[in-house]
């Protein structure tokens, strides 16, 4: 049988991009979140899910701007089924709210532990669940080494995680898939409609494994996430909504 170039370099491609973590979706998998333009910024155009995705904040608005986009991505992955583990030392989320991004939060078990250690040991244990659709990590520090952990442990199971930075002073080095971070920009009130608008943040991809990172503002509206086509926020024009 001849092979040609091209199928030999495809196959290659599929290959390294196994190699550094991704894996095929399990059958009946969602891997279109909705997210638009930026789901060209990944391998493939496709989310990739059965991956540790960490989210950096350095202040409680960028925390909560995280969450929001985070719970936005949970209600799609649930739609596929099984339940979702929010593990903290610290919670700040208030599980009501949770039903402004579509998800119930009779679906997501809240796991309250006592310390940092016990955040990301409890993590890798619930990564391993394959029962489980998805696994956030709220914790301060991540290493490189604490990072390939769950990393290796999603690669068996096939469940998304994201790992939720807070108060991050120093950028370090980690496994994780891609590393993004979110913050809040002024919404658009609606017509004739007084008080606020849809949760609107900006949206920064820092980094994607074999992808390709960029910048969006996107708008959480009726149940999904919307690109919105605006001028250059600056940090003097931010302001919260």
């Amino acid at each position: 049988m001849n092979v040609t170039k091209e199928e030999i370099i495809s196959k290659l491609r599929q290959d390294m991009v196994r190699w550094e973590g991704f894996r095929p979706p399990k059958p009946g998998a969602n891997n279109d979140l909705g997210l638009g333009p930026v789901a060209s910024a990944f391998p493939n155009g496709v989310f990739p899910t059965g991956a540790i995705h960490e989210f950096i904040s350095s202040s409680p608005e960028d925390t909560a701007a995280s969450g929001g986009f985070i719970a936005g991505l949970v209600q799609k992955l649930l739609s596929s089924g099984g339940a979702c583990l929010w593990i903290s030392y610290t919670r700040r989320i208030y599980p009501p709210a949770l039903k402004l991004f579509g998800v119930d939060p009779d679906r997501v078990i809240f796991i309250d532990v006592p310390s940092q250690k016990d955040v990301l040991w409890v993590t890798e244990e619930a990564l391993k669940c394959e029962g489980v659709a998805t696994v956030i990590c709220e914790t301060k520090e991540l290493s490189f080494t604490e990072s390939q952990r769950l990393q290796l442990a999603v690669e068996k199971s096939h469940v998304t995680g994201f790992v939720l930075r807070k108060d991050v002073k120093k950028i370090n080095t980690t496994a994780c898939v891609t590393r993004w971070q979110v913050r809040p920009v002024r919404s658009q009130l609606r017509t004739g409609m007084p008080g606020v608008g849809y949760p609107r943040w900006q949206v920064n991809l820092i980094k994607v494994r074999n992808g390709k990172p960029g910048n969006w503002i996107i708008e959480w509206k009726k149940l999904s996430f919307q690109p919105v086509i605006a001028p250059q926020i600056t940090e003097s024009a931010r302001q919260y909504a």
